[in-house]
């Protein structure tokens, strides 16, 4: 095997096999939720998986004061909580909890970086960690900047010895400027190949699966193209409500929450082009390449081709809920959608003319995030209309989360003297199929930073791609009042009307996952 080989993991088909460098993990915001649900339960599956080396440690850093013991002691209680399996063997436990430390720091307190600096050092000649360092800011986002400035300014954005890389957490600005200006500011003191922008989507083990199950099967490329496919769904659609986030909520809205990140991320695998390799810039050039073929939304192509929508009071798993504008924290006339629905085209060779319908909402009927190609009907109907009639066209469906898999839609002939024609599924699941628990999505980005392989983070001309892309939209659903006064679609429902209204008009249907 060549050294090239090597150096990229993904190519290989080795990733699992390697451990990472020698590093410290710097934690900004120890103290938050995202801490205790996601990072330190990733971490800790990391090293039972022994995929760090012995020579790693973590550094958890918030404005709470805390001794080293008492932040071991509630990171225990994260990890049985939250974690799969719970602490499972207490001497992997122990070893865990010694690299464990933790750093009293305000972000914007630049003599709080000094004593950090010298815990950094002291680790790296007690733990052999080698200057490696890995900085995750799981902070407001209003902070992103500050720290990164705080960083550069104490030394702590470079290593003489090692690397430096740091994890951005969604959201990356709250429109284009705000995203643009942010971009600015951190490479004032990071390179691009330092800087990680985070979506926990890609860490999920179909997103990852898409980029296999495309290229890797001579079956389906060749059909992945406007001459086969009538159009594609993107379905993310929550149960749940705000979740007590009203505040944050009526600020974002749905399009600035989930679509312009998450949804585009997928949306970007679905559409780009074969790569040249598996390259982590080769892969992201492709994913940037159909992004900017996307067709930009007028104020035409808005009232259009996109549906908004707020939930009002209804039922859950059978449970009565209220209204969006019940919520708290939210404004009882408030205009924030909480569903929204897009028409995307490609003005592309192999997109042209193709629909991609993508829809995200909150209190909706399912908790499903899937992808949906549906291809054109057979161009000849040689069972006739009337049987025809009762099929549907051939369906790929790729199932995100929470059941990952992937189900392909066919016709087949009921069993019988009589000829009729039924839809059937062939169905793979990932559990049933390989015996094995996934990887938490954390899991496998954060050790794919520590790797060094940015193939499943957002570059930055990614991030105000999707800005530039949902910003008229949102500017003209901000100049004009909604066509149906909200709410417009009841909670545990599939979304406001209008938008089977307007797939029906073209002769097609969303799918009911």
């Amino acid at each position: 095997m060549s050294a090239t080989t090597l150096d990229n993991p993904l190519r290989a088909g080795i990733r699992l096999e390697r451990t990472t460098e020698p590093c410290v993990v710097v934690i900004f915001g120890a103290t938050g939720d995202l801490t205790k649900r996601k990072l330190i339960p990733a971490l800790y599956r990391l090293v039972q998986e022994r995929l760090v080396p012995a020579e790693f440690a973590v550094v958890g850093a918030s404005r709470t004061e805390m001794s080293h013991e008492e932040f071991r002691a509630r990171m225990r209680d994260a990890v049985a909580q939250f974690a799969e399996g719970g602490i499972g063997d207490e001497q992997v436990w122990n070893s865990f909890a010694e690299k464990l430390h933790y750093a009293t720091l305000d972000i914007g307190t630049a003599e709080h970086y000094g004593p950090l600096a010298e815990l950094l050092t002291r680790i790296d000649a007690e733990r052999g960690t080698q200057g490696n360092r890995l900085f995750y800011l799981s902070t407001a986002p209003s902070l992103y900047s500050e720290a990164v400035a705080q960083l550069g300014r104490a030394g702590l954005a470079r290593s003489e010895r090692g690397w430096v890389r740091v994890i951005v957490e969604k959201p990356f600005g709250t429109d284009l400027e705000s995203a643009r200006q942010l971009n600015r500011e951190i490479h004032q003191h990071l390179d691009e190949r330092q800087i990680y922008r985070i979506d926990h989507y890609l860490g999920k083990e179909t997103v990852q699966n898409l980029l296999v199950f495309r290229f890797a099967n001579g079956i389906y490329e060749p059909l992945w193209n406007r001459q086969y496919i009538d159009h594609v769904q993107i379905t993310n659609a929550e149960t749940v409500g705000v979740e007590g986030r009203g505040g944050y909520y009526e600020k974002a809205g749905v399009v600035r929450d989930m679509l312009q990140n998450h949804v585009f991320q997928v949306l970007s695998l679905v559409a780009m082009e074969p790569p040249a390799s598996l390259d982590a810039e080769a892969v992201r050039d492709e994913k940037i390449k159909a992004m900017t073929a996307a067709r930009p939304f007028t104020p035409e192509r808005v009232r259009a081709d996109c549906v908004r929508g707020q939930y009002g009071a209804g039922a859950i798993n059978g449970q009565g809920v209220p209204g969006y504008r019940e919520e708290e924290g939210v404004a009882p006339d408030s205009a924030t959608e909480t569903f929204a629905m897009l028409t995307m085209y490609f003005d592309n060779w192999r997109w042209s003319g193709v629909p991609f319908y993508l829809r995200s909402g909150k209190r909706l009927a399912k908790r499903v995030t899937e992808i949906a190609i549906q291809f054109k009907s057979a161009p000849h109907q040689l069972f006739g209309q009337e049987m025809m009639e009762q099929v549907t066209p051939n369906q790929l469906v790729i199932r995100i989360q929470p059941d990952e898999g992937i189900t392909l839609r066919v016709a087949a002939k009921v069993p019988g003297q009589v000829t009729r024609i039924r839809d059937v599924n062939m169905d793979f699941r990932y559990g049933a199929s390989f015996g094995v628990k996934l990887a938490e999505a954390y899991e496998r980005l954060i050790f794919d930073c520590l790797l060094g392989d940015p193939t499943l983070y957002a570059r930055t001309d990614m991030t105000e791609r999707g800005w530039e892309l949902v910003m008229p939209i949102l500017e003209e659903w901000a100049a004009t009042k909604s066509d149906a006064p909200f709410p417009n679609y009841e909670a545990g429902t599939w979304g406001p009307r209008a938008s089977d209204d307007l797939l029906e008009k073209a002769g097609r249907h969303w799918r009911r996952p």
